[in-house]
């Protein structure tokens, strides 16, 4: 508590000092930003860290979208054409798409790109067994010819959460489990390589050959406009300093600031704090299923015992009215699929019955590596908790903090804890990806292929197979419970319930909207 006063205290004394005088021009024109961490890398297929996504959105285009109904509309592509009893799907571009390289835009360059994205993606890895081919069939056509009709292909192709981002074939030809080093588009902003500090600063300028949709926006859809020259991120790991810069107007947009300094944000009459995301942020406890101890469900499952989902929430929102909520399941509450069954081990909120349950599974002292990110308050917080549990389990805890790039990087490692590996990692995600099981990318459970940790559960690979083929509410349901049932015996990660997670920008900035992501198309400055 005292460290949480003291931010107050440091924030409340900055926010007296006189707003500095900027020059109207390249200021005006500026976009300038506290992202929610440190960029690392620049490949949103390699990584799902929401940072690396959000550079992509302003980097890549997509060849179609989710507008704010859940409606996948054409982005990229001026429209599909369904035969043959929907086993056939072609999609023609828009006509003087353009890389920004200065190279077009081809349907070469989108089935190169798709086939590298399916490869990590785990909705398009269910569906892909009903592709039969995926061709080009000129420069602006290509086409999806299917063994039977799969209405969700759409949905895969506009996804939030594991978007499908279009680049150059020769960069698409880059093996999906390295990274691209080279950031190269047809989205609304270039990424400016040359000034890219990891840890400091990044920055994109506008695309002038761009060409975005004439439709509103809406949601992910509509037309992406450029208004402004540049976008620039400063990577500021001290949640005080942020909100000096933003109350004296040297930063214009701060991403995730620290539920703390809200009140003081919302005194300062040049900012706005709002809910931009649209849906609630849900927090998990990850484990990493191939190494001791955590390759032993059991144990899993005794640490489950003892996580009391409230003592996260307040970790991170402390008592913001309405700032967050307990959900013991594995889908996002209040959704048609969310559900409990199967969920009492998450109930329990008892040390010593963990305790009991971690000796009865055979623990035996094996060490536990926790990574925190230092400069990601939100996920710093639960993990912060994790390992107060731990230690009150009388685990051999060994606590790393790092940054959030160094974890991002370091959690893709699949040696033991002695040779650079982890036990467990924390993160966040949108409520809107893990609502159904197609876009859940903590319960897949396919083995090497799954996300980080990667649990071998057949029978839930199965299910969410089944759910696909789905053909009413009830039958959807049903196995949304069995899923809930069979994640919880597996326990590859601990759900940690949700919060609300506003941002703050300054007062001048215009055309801000509320969407699944944190986009910075079509917002401008006025004077």
């Amino acid at each position: 508590m005292l460290h949480r006063r003291a931010l107050l205290a440091a924030a409340a004394s900055a926010a007296a000092l006189p707003a500095p005088s900027f020059a109207q021009g390249s200021a005006a024109r500026t976009l300038r930003v506290v992202p929610q961490a440190n960029l690392t890398s620049l490949d949103p297929v390699w990584t799902t860290a929401v940072v690396t996504r959000n550079h992509a959105f302003l980097v890549f285009d997509q060849i179609c979208a989710q507008d704010a109904s859940g409606a996948i509309r054409p982005q990229m592509a001026e429209g599909w054409l369904e035969e043959d009893d929907g086993k056939s799907l072609t999609f023609t571009l828009r006509p003087g798409l353009k890389f920004h390289d200065g190279e077009r835009v081809t349907a070469a360059d989108c089935v190169a790109s798709i086939q590298r994205w399916v490869r990590r993606d785990p909705f398009t890895q269910v569906l892909w067994p009903r592709v039969e081919e995926l061709a080009a069939l000129d420069d602006r056509r290509f086409r999806f010819r299917l063994k039977q009709r799969t209405p969700l292909l759409l949905q895969a192709l506009g996804q939030t959460q594991f978007p499908c981002f279009i680049m150059p074939a020769r960069i698409a030809a880059t093996d999906a489990f390295q990274q691209i080093r080279e950031a190269i588009g047809s989205g609304p902003f270039r990424f400016l390589a040359g000034e890219w500090n990891p840890g400091q600063t990044a920055a994109w300028g506008k695309f002038a050959d761009y060409l975005p949709r004439q439709e509103a926006v809406d949601g992910l859809a509509g037309g992406r406009v450029p208004r402004i020259d540049r976008v620039e991120w400063t990577i500021i790991s001290d949640p005080a300093t942020a909100a000096n810069a933003m109350t004296t107007g040297e930063q214009d947009y701060w991403e995730y600031p620290l539920h703390d300094l809200l009140p003081l944000m919302r005194r300062s009459r040049q900012l706005v704090v709002e809910q931009r995301l649209l849906d609630g942020t849900y927090g998990i406890c990850r484990f990493n299923t191939l190494h001791p101890p955590f390759n032993n469900p059991a144990i899993r499952r005794a640490v489950a015992m003892a996580v009391d989902q409230r003592d996260y929430l307040r970790a991170v929102a402390g008592n913001e009215p309405d700032g967050w909520g307990v959900c013991e399941g594995v889908f996002t509450c209040n959704t048609p699929l969310a559900n409990e069954v199967g969920s009492e081990v998450l109930k329990t909120h008892s040390i010593d019955r963990a305790k009991a349950a971690l000796a009865a599974a055979g623990y035996n002292g094996e060490k536990v590596v926790l990574v925190a990110p230092s400069d990601y308050p939100q996920i710093n917080a639960l993990s912060m908790v994790t390992a107060d549990v731990l230690r009150r389990l009388g685990m051999n805890l060994e606590l790393v903090a790092t940054d959030w790039g160094s974890l991002v990087q370091r959690r893709a490692s699949k040696e033991p804890v002695e040779k650079g590996g982890w036990s467990i990692i924390h993160t966040t995600s949108s409520g809107q990806s893990l609502t159904v099981p197609a876009t859940h990318l903590f319960l897949r459970a396919n083995g090497a292929n799954a996300w980080f940790g990667w649990p071998d559960a057949p029978e839930i690979e199965r299910l969410r197979a089944a759910w696909i083929d789905s053909t009413s509410a009830p039958e959807a349901r049903g196995i949304a419970e069995a899923l809930n049932r069979e994640a919880m015996q597996l326990m590859a990660y601990v759900p940690l319930g949700f919060y609300w997670q506003p941002s703050v920008w300054r007062r001048n900035l215009t055309g801000v909207f509320k969407c699944p992501v944190t986009a910075f198309w079509n917002i401008g400055k006025s004077a």
